[in-house]
């Protein structure tokens, strides 16, 4: 586990490798949650990023249920 700082201003910064690991990029924006006592960072990715997020994935299996005759 790694840890980092709040600074006086409240700024932290995120480690190496947790920004490697995620692709974080300068100037992105994180999305900032406070649950159940902690504080979670969700990076809000724009559409380029999601492109081939979901390759390999398997495909959702539902039942239809069948049709109500009134």
């Amino acid at each position: 586990m790694t840890t980092s700082l709040l600074s006086p201003k409240y700024q932290i910064v995120i480690p190496k490798e947790v920004r490697k690991s995620l692709r974080l990029q300068p100037g992105q924006k994180l999305q900032v949650v406070a649950k159940d006592g902690h504080v979670e960072l969700r990076p809000i990715l724009v559409p380029e990023q999601l492109i081939g997020y979901l390759k390999g994935a398997k495909p959702l299996v539902f039942e239809r249920e069948a049709d109500r005759l009134i």
